[in-house]
């Protein structure tokens, strides 16, 4: 398949190191953008620029935090120095926290007060406010903060990562589910906001994609599937998780003004058809 042509595009990778962050960042630059990955280990950061340096691409990485706008400010400072302004944003930053989690799927009467349940009613107003700040916030200060190198300039796209338990809501997620119901929500305002300047905006919405973050609810101490990971895999038509390899093509396929132009303010499903089943 041919790569769509990001040739010299400046391509700024929120959460770049990570799973599915270091898969975008290798496609971005495959297709000769060059790539600046923000993400807060170091180290990982470098060593994914090296390998995709060694690869013949473009890539640098800088520390940044999406929560802090004097962070994103001076990676912002660096980014121009090294590579000029942003032309596509990919916010990829994102997470989930035990303490805005509960233990059950439902509630029953007896579960008041177990202290060995996580009850809704004991979710903690941090982990709870971690999680909305981290999805949230950490999508709309990047974008504030880049966004603006888009002014005046064609060819310029936003990418955010949504869920799909934005529209499903998921057991045991409520933070969560609601904080990608807001980036969902926020896609559209944006692509609205920014119409008139030519900036388009749009959402990946992932399925299940076994990642370092949701592993150990999916994958048992024996390798074998969890109960809440086997009640997934009979929801997904396709009857699998996701590669990371599996969401390139839709980020590719926004990423480029050739061939979406004129698409803006959707959220695209890459869910092995998780969305369209039923359960009967």
């Amino acid at each position: 398949m041919s790569r769509a042509n990001l040739k010299n595009k400046v391509v700024i990778i929120t959460g770049g190191s990570g799973v599915l962050g270091a898969s975008f960042s290798k496609r971005m630059a495959a297709c000769g953008a060059k790539v600046v990955i923000l993400c807060r280990d170091l180290a990982k950061g470098e060593a994914l620029s090296k390998e995709i340096q060694l690869d013949g691409g473009q890539a640098m990485c800088l520390v940044a935090d999406v929560l802090q706008r004097a962070s994103l400010e001076d990676a912002h400072q660096k980014v121009l120095a090294t590579f000029g302004p942003c032309d596509i944003l990919i916010n990829g930053a994102g997470g989930n926290h035990p303490d805005g989690t509960t233990s059950k799927e439902y509630f029953v009467a007896e579960d008041l007060g177990n202290p060995d349940l996580n009850t809704f009613f004991d979710l903690k107003e941090a982990g709870i406010e971690s999680v909305l700040h981290l999805n949230y916030m950490g999508t709309l200060l990047p974008t504030q903060v880049f966004a603006k190198d888009m002014i005046g300039k064609s060819g310029c796209s936003i990418i955010n990562i949504s869920s799909m338990n934005a529209d499903r809501p998921l057991t045991k997620i409520p933070a969560y589910s609601g904080a990608k119901a807001a980036i969902s929500n926020f896609t559209k305002w944006l692509a609205v906001y920014m119409s008139k300047m030519g900036v388009r905006v749009n959402a990946i919405s992932p399925g299940f994609f076994l990642t370092a973050q949701n592993e150990r609810l999916l994958i048992a101490e024996d390798g074998k599937l969890t109960e809440r990971a086997e009640k997934i895999i009979s929801h997904t038509p396709l009857e699998r998780f996701g590669e990371p390899e599996e969401l390139l093509g839709t980020l590719e396929f926004l990423a480029s003004e050739e061939a979406s132009g004129f698409i803006t303010g959707i959220v695209i499903p890459v869910d092995g058809g998780f969305s369209a089943y039923s359960g009967v």
